[in-house]
């Protein structure tokens, strides 16, 4: 028989109990709007999520990228340069103070060349941090770039700061710089200064004047001249 035959044989309590299961068991089942709502839900979530990704480069955008990072070099290199300048210039200023404080020191103990002596070693000392500054930042550069600098700089700033420096970065310095400077700063090394020779001057030629014109020549006049003749007795 049929459901429906049967609930008009039940009591109303009865059919309430069977109506109030029916209910329920209608309740647990999810229905289509549900179902359709969570799907829904969840596309959403992943077009969110792939939006969010980020996109793949193109060929425009590394090409940016790459201009952005050679400009960022560039800037980089050019104020590493000129902080070389600067850092070069106060190693000059400290140098010259340093040795105007010796030549006074020396002045007023001329008596005691010891003690004068010294003095200028302790004057050096002092402002020697700027010529160690200056040896590592020589020596992280490349010899090619850093030569046509170093050897501007005065030879008693080159001396210092070659001796503070690694013997392959001076090495590799020397053998880009040119030949001149390299000698100067090889023999300043070695404890001997070059001095500099005059300019040989060369020997001017005896001066011939010039032989008027309708002036007689002496030369051809005496080749000429006859000879004288004897008288008879």
């Amino acid at each position: 028989m049929k459901n429906g035959a049967i609930l008009p044989r039940l009591s109303c309590g009865a059919q309430m109990l069977v109506m109030a299961s029916r209910a329920r068991a209608f309740a647990k089942r999810p229905s289509l709007l549900a179902i359709t709502a969570g799907f829904a839900g969840l596309t959403a979530f992943a077009n969110a999520m792939a939006a969010g990704a980020d996109p793949a480069p193109t060929r425009m955008g590394v090409s940016i990228q790459q201009s952005m990072g050679e400009r960022d070099q560039a800037l980089a290199k050019q104020k590493r340069g000129l902080e070389l300048r600067e850092q070069a210039t106060r190693a000059a200023e400290a140098r010259l103070k340093a040795s105007v404080e010796a030549r006074k020191t020396t002045a007023a103990n001329a008596e005691n060349p010891a003690l004068a002596a010294q003095a200028q070693a302790a004057a050096l000392e002092e402002n020697a941090q700027p010529f160690d500054d200056l040896a590592r930042i020589y020596q992280t550069m490349k010899p090619g770039k850093a030569a046509p600098i170093f050897e501007r700089l005065d030879l008693d700033v080159q001396l210092q700061i070659a001796r503070r420096m690694r013997e392959r970065s001076t090495a590799l310095i020397l053998s880009s710089m040119s030949p001149n400077a390299a000698v100067q700063l090889s023999m300043a090394l070695a404890g001997h200064r070059i001095k500099p020779t005059p300019a040989a001057v060369p020997a001017s030629a005896p001066r011939v004047d010039p032989v008027k014109k309708g002036a007689p020549d002496v030369r051809q006049a005496g080749a000429r001249a006859p000879k004288a003749i004897g008288t008879t007795p």
